[in-house]
C-alpha cells in the first residue's frame, strides 16, 4: 500500500482544525482523496485480487472513482445524502465485478441515511455507515470470516457505535474504527474465501489478503486522514 505522513495516499493540510462535525465539504474532499487513494494503489489492488480473484479489482475501482471525480463539482451545492447517492449510482454504473454493486450500495445506503444533511456528527457518521454496512451484507449475503470486505467493515462499525455512544471525540473514534477495519483486512489472510470468485478456490484461497477488505480499509483510513486532527 502506498503510505505518506502516516496515510495511505493523501497528505492531510497542515492547517487542518479539529473538527466536532464533518462538513459538506469535508465528505467532498473524502471523496476526492480516497479516488487519489484508490489510483496509487490500483496496482496493489489488482495484484491482492490476482491471487484468489479476477486481477481487476483495483483497474475497476479506479475507474469508478475517476468518473466520480467528474461527477462532483455539480455536487459543490448538494446536501451530503445527494452527494453520497451520486457516488453510489456512479460507482454502480461504472465499476465491474461484485465491485459496483457493492460499493454503489454502500455510497447509496449511506446517502438514504444522510438524506437532507449538511454535517455530520459523529451519531450521524455511525449511522450512515451502520446502513451501508447493512447494505452490504444484504447486497452480498456476506458474514463476517467469509473473507469479504464486510471484515473490514463490521468490525470497524461496531468499533465507532460503541465509541459514539461512548461520547468519544470524532477524531479518536474515527481513528479506532480505521484501526478495527485494518485488523479486520489483515485477519482475512488466513481465511478460507466463502463468498464471491475467492469461494472458487477453496482452501487455496487461504493465505490471501482479500482486496475488498482492502480497499474498504483505504476508504476508512482516508477518512481518519481528510477528517481527523493529525
Amino acid at each position: 500500500m502506498t503510505e505518506r505522513n502516516g496515510g495511505l495516499g493523501y497528505q492531510p493540510p497542515e492547517n487542518m482544525e479539529k473538527m466536532m462535525t464533518i462538513s459538506r465539504d469535508s465528505v467532498v474532499e473524502w471523496v476526492k482523496a480516497y479516488a487519489d487513494v484508490v489510483a496509487q494503489n490500483r496496482d496493489y489492488l489488482t495484484q491482492l485480487d490476482a491471487a484468489i480473484g479476477d486481477a481487476d479489482h483495483g483497474i475497476n475501482m479506479d475507474r469508478g472513482f475517476q468518473a466520480v471525480m467528474s461527477k462532483l463539482p455539480d455536487m459543490a451545492d448538494k446536501d451530503i445524502g445527494t452527494i453520497f447517492k451520486t457516488v453510489g449510482m456512479t460507482l454502480l454504473s461504472t465499476v465491474g465485478g461484485a465491485g459496483g454493486p457493492l460499493y454503489g450500495t454502500l455510497f447509496l445506503r449511506a446517502g438514504m441515511a444522510t438524506a437532507g444533511k449538511m454535517e455530520l456528527t459523529l451519531e450521524d457518521w455511525a449511522a450512515a455507515l451502520d446502513a451501508a454496512v447493512k447494505g452490504v451484507v444484504m447486497r452480498g449475503k456476506a458474514e463476517l470470516g467469509d473473507k469479504t470486505m464486510v471484515d473490514a467493515l463490521s468490525p470497524a462499525l461496531d468499533v465507532l457505535a460503541k465509541a459514539a455512544q461512548n461520547g468519544e471525540p470524532l477524531a479518536e473514534a474515527l481513528k479506532k474504527s480505521a484501526q478495527a477495519a485494518k485488523q479486520g483486512m489483515l485477519d482475512t489472510i488466513p481465511l478460507v474465501a466463502r463468498k464471491g470468485r475467492a469461494s472458487y478456490l477453496g482452501e487455496r484461497s487461504a493465505g490471501h489478503q482479500d482486496p475488498g477488505a482492502t480497499s474498504s480499509y483505504l476508504l476508512l483510513q482516508t477518512a481518519v486522514d481528510v477528517w481527523a486532527d493529525d
